[in-house]
């Protein structure tokens, strides 16, 4: 619509030059032929003294179009520049509050699926057989945890892996050892994930870590969750251990970036974005970009921005819920002609 506005406002203008210069064409052989007329009369003498009163008048109503020509030209060009002007600011306006509201969209649906992520972890550490497997370690123990955090997993297909560690940060139980061999025994005590998990204070309370690489899980990018298991299960007895739950970020976040609704011209030269609350890539419409760290310029937790060629809209997560988010931002950057 907007487009269409400045379009026809661009057309106007032609249009309207286009006839004012028809009438300048005309004017100018009105002149010529007032002339050629007082050229005549003077040659008639006595004769044409009447007629070169008429031609000398159509002279003077010739110069008196032309003026008012060149005056209407003059004002409508004015005009024309002002209207452009605000058709093209008008358009940016649009796009970049539409854009800034995708970007908006887009991270809070992360957030939204993140903060069931935060739950889950919460819930699962109070299942008797993670609790049994920290509270009680035994071969016995820690297989029945084990095939219980294979079964979740067989549920829900967002995770790469479930892992328990006990108080000192060994790994008891994984719910995928053939997938992801030797983990059981592996020290985590000196992971963010497990001191964050093992400091909360009450089973309401989890960790959450940033996007990162985990190298054990095969390089894979994942969103780590934590939190303490607590003795029997209840929210406020003291820490035998910790839960993580490792969120197969890549293709979930891909999927949402990807997933946000453009037209086919606004895809080819548009990328959508999440970043973390140091402006890092962690998903992108584009190839190529983990890790970059995106210039984003804010004023607001919502907002656009034109640099050079280029419109950038972006919006603060507003978090979901009991979970707050960790300061990420949507972000669309897009190519403007305007």
């Amino acid at each position: 619509m907007h487009d269409d506005i400045l379009k026809l406002a661009l057309e106007l203008s032609r249009t309207t030059g286009e006839k004012i210069g028809s009438i300048d064409k005309i004017m100018v052989k009105t002149q010529i032929l007032s002339m050629n007329a007082r050229l005549e009369a003077a040659r008639a003498g006595s004769a044409g003294k009447s007629f070169a009163i008429v031609a000398q008048e159509m002279g003077e109503v010739t110069k008196e179009v032309s003026a008012l020509s060149a005056d209407l030209h003059s004002v409508i060009a004015q005009n024309a520049t002002r209207i452009e002007a605000a058709g093209r600011q008008m358009t940016l306006d649009f796009r970049g509050n539409r854009f800034a509201d995708m970007s908006r969209n887009a991270v809070e649906i992360i957030d939204r699926n993140l903060y069931e992520r935060s739950c889950d972890v919460r819930w699962w550490a109070t299942d008797s057989a993670v609790v049994n497997a920290a509270q009680t370690p035994s071969a016995e123990a820690q297989a029945h945890a084990a095939s219980r955090l294979a079964t979740i997993l067989r549920s829900y297909t967002v995770y790469l892996d479930l892992w328990i560690a006990d108080r000192r940060g060994i790994v008891i139980a994984n719910g995928r050892p053939d997938r992801y061999r030797g983990i059981v025994g592996r020290d985590v005590s000196g992971a963010e994930w497990f001191r964050k998990g093992l400091a909360t204070a009450t089973g309401d309370d989890f960790a959450v870590c940033d996007i990162e690489r985990n190298a054990a899980l095969g390089g894979a990018q994942v969103a780590t969750y934590a939190t303490a298991i607590r003795a029997d299960g209840a929210e406020n007895s003291k820490a035998i251990g910790v839960l993580g739950i490792f969120f197969d970020w890549e293709p979930q976040a891909r999927d949402i970036v990807r997933g946000v609704s453009l037209s086919e011209e606004e895809a080819r030269d548009t990328r959508v974005m999440l970043l973390n609350a140091s402006h890092r890539v962690i998903a992108s419409s584009s190839d190529h970009m983990e890790g970059e760290i995106y210039p984003l310029q804010t004023t607001g937790d919502c907002g656009y921005y034109r640099k050079g060629d280029r419109l950038v809209s972006y919006a603060l997560t507003p978090g979901y819920e009991t979970y707050r988010g960790l300061g990420w931002y949507g972000c669309i950057e897009s190519r403007i002609s305007v």
